[in-house]
């Protein structure tokens, strides 16, 4: 049996320790006495280029989220539950204490382990507002002091940065966006004036992008052009940006009313903007952005970045292309399962990063295909475990006959961005393992096939994925659905379905995840995971407007994991029906005979 690696290797803990030590001196030389690094860069996406990895840098944690403490004499790590598995195996636990993000935040463990009197440093640029200034009060009731300082501790002892990626801009036509940039900042402009502001701070790299039909090439997986821009209220809009990422042609792609203005610009810009009222989302942009508004004279006006939600609900146009994507997308996941197959039963059994590439490699071969939407998951026996799992973390190991394969994958295409979970077993599965996939199944399928009355947010219907786990006290440590863009994000919001309060109403036009799982450390994970868009759910029997979810995603679930006999006949015909609808539109779109047969076996009535 292959298992993981126990520890961080050597060579990765000591450099660590050579990390903190250069970090202590340059605190101690600044008079603080302790700096909070969290995973994040100025501006605080999920997906961030190597040159900003500071938190990796420094503990050697590779996880989307977390946070370090670092002290004269110690060093914290704050992750939460998707990561408490992964990063005791990334991090050593002879220089970091290990806590939950959630239950024990970094915050509260500072003013309980600092004396009054001491200096925190932070990097405003890295934080919220909102954390900002709840952690200066946080803080000075504690008598502690809280330093902002964009002269980032971290930049200063990293040697051998990675050199910062820049690359021109794609111009994304009306073909794929189905509409026209000043149409769209013609129309959020107005909903800044309804707001009752003059102009808005739209902070969000992705936001920008949708915005002016732009996609950018610098943030691996995350195609949206680094910047930070102002939107007046009619729609004209100044877009802090390296001007080496707009390309050729990009003036008269955008329309009128579009400045481009240097970084070396942006402080001026903000604090040009005295005597008027800013909107500014103090959860999602920066506490500098902010905080230079602030210094200009603006009067900021909490509220979200009013793109968001625009965003989140699609067109025709992006719909149409999301699903054509998706069964682009589904040629080559099948094909990769049907060679699967084949090489287990030929007992071939592959390394995860074999996988992964194989994977990859069909991927290419579709049409629209620009790259991967994340780092694919390719998970053997225990790894599955981890919810994020990378195998290039460590040595990929290998499968495991008589357990699990749990491979998460997706493609940004020029017309959508795919993200899919399928689960396989590795030889015959156990019947406790069936038993479990089972329940992760009939999760997704209440979750796909539950109508809600306008108004519905994502948290009302967590439960229904997560009900038959509960019955059998089981849960999982992860949200339930994740909003999706259209060669954006594959994590984007305001939506999500998760136990968290989340207040976003499901509209038309949302594309989501549905993807329920269960994971068992040391031995296996499970994930059943298909993209669907909120639809309305059309029916003259309803005494009310109702909506629903389609579909996305069209690949089988492996029926050698599902028990018939644990299923009602509701989820029975929802499994044939959504078997059958895969097969019919699929099918056509698959070249060999030998992958066509593979479907047909794989897609057969229960």
């Amino acid at each position: 049996m292959n298992s993981p690696i126990a520890i961080p290797a050597q060579v990765r803990v000591e450099a660590t320790r050579r990390n903190l030590a250069a970090v202590r001196a340059e605190l101690a030389k600044r008079g603080v006495d302790a700096l909070v690094v969290p995973r994040a860069d100025e501006y605080l996406g999920e997906y961030i280029p190597a040159h900003n990895e500071r938190l990796r840098w420094l503990s050697g944690f590779t996880g989307s989220a977390g946070s370090v403490v670092v002290t004269a004499d110690r060093a914290a790590i704050f992750v939460d539950g998707r990561y408490t598995v992964q990063v005791r195996r990334q991090v050593s636990a002879e220089d970091f204490s290990f806590h939950h993000l959630l239950d024990e935040p970094p915050v509260p463990w500072l003013a309980e382990t600092l004396p009054a009197g001491s200096r925190v440093l932070v990097d405003p640029r890295m934080f919220s507002l909102d954390w900002f200034d709840a952690t200066a009060r946080r803080l000075e009731a504690s008598a502690i002091e809280l330093v902002a300082d964009t002269d980032n501790p971290i930049d200063r002892c990293w040697d051998n940065r990675p050199e910062e990626q820049v690359a021109e801009a794609l111009c994304l036509g009306e073909e794929y966006s189905g509409e026209h940039s000043a149409a769209k900042r013609q129309r959020l402009g107005e909903v800044v004036g309804a707001a009752g502001a003059d102009a808005a701070l739209i902070f969000a790299p992705d936001s920008i992008s949708w915005l002016l039909n732009l996609r950018g090439r610098d943030v691996p997986r995350m195609p949206v052009v680094l910047s930070y821009a102002m939107l007046a209220a009619d729609g004209s809009m100044q877009v802090v940006v390296d001007p080496r990422r707009i390309p050729d042609g990009a003036q008269t792609h955008v329309g009128e009313g579009v400045t481009f203005l240097d970084p070396a610009d942006g402080e001026g810009l903000l604090r040009s903007f005295s005597n008027t009222t800013v909107m500014a989302d103090p959860a999602t942009a920066n506490a500098w952005s902010q905080q230079q508004l602030r210094a200009g004279g603006a009067k900021l006006l909490a509220a979200e970045d009013p793109v968001q939600l625009a965003k989140a609900c699609k067109n025709p146009v992006e719909l149409a292309g999301s699903r054509e994507a998706h069964r682009r997308d589904a040629v080559a996941v099948i094909r990769f399962l049907a060679w699967l197959d084949v090489e287990v039963d030929a007992g071939r059994l592959h390394d995860e990063a074999t996988l992964a590439d194989r994977l990859g490699s069909l991927r290419v071969e579709v049409s629209g295909y620009q790259e991967p939407s994340f780092d694919t998951i390719s998970a053997a026996a225990a790894n599955g475990a981890m919810c994020h799992y990378n195998h290039l973390d460590n040595e990929p190991a290998l499968l495991e006959s008589g357990s699990l394969y749990l491979v998460d994958s997706g493609g940004q295409y020029i017309d959508g961005t795919t993200d899919i979970t399928r689960t396989v077993p590795i030889g015959s599965p156990s019947a406790e393992m069936r038993e479990l996939f089972t329940l992760v199944l009939k999760g997704h399928i209440a979750l796909d096939s539950m109508l809600f009355p306008p108004g519905t947010t994502g948290t009302h219907l967590d439960v229904l994925a997560r009900q038959f786990l509960w019955q059998s006290g089981r849960d999982y440590d992860h949200g339930t659905g994740h909003g999706v863009g259209v060669f954006l994000g594959v994590h984007e919001g305001p939506q999500r379905i998760a136990k968290l309060w989340n207040a976003t109403a499901l509209k038309p036009g949302m594309i989501v995840s549905n993807e329920p799982g269960y994971y068992r450390d040391g031995a296996f994970g499970i994930r059943c995971e298909n993209l669907v868009v909120v639809s309305e759910a059309n029916d003259l029997a309803h005494e009310r407007p109702m909506l629903g979810f389609e579909a996305l995603t069209l690949v089988p679930f492996d029926r050698r994991l599902i028990d018939a006999s644990a299923l009602s006949a509701a989820e029975r015909d929802w499994i044939n029906a959504y078997h059958d609808r895969v097969a019919r539109e699929i099918a056509p779109l698959l070249s060999d005979s030998e992958t066509r047969a593979w479907l047909d076996a794989a897609t057969a009535e229960l």
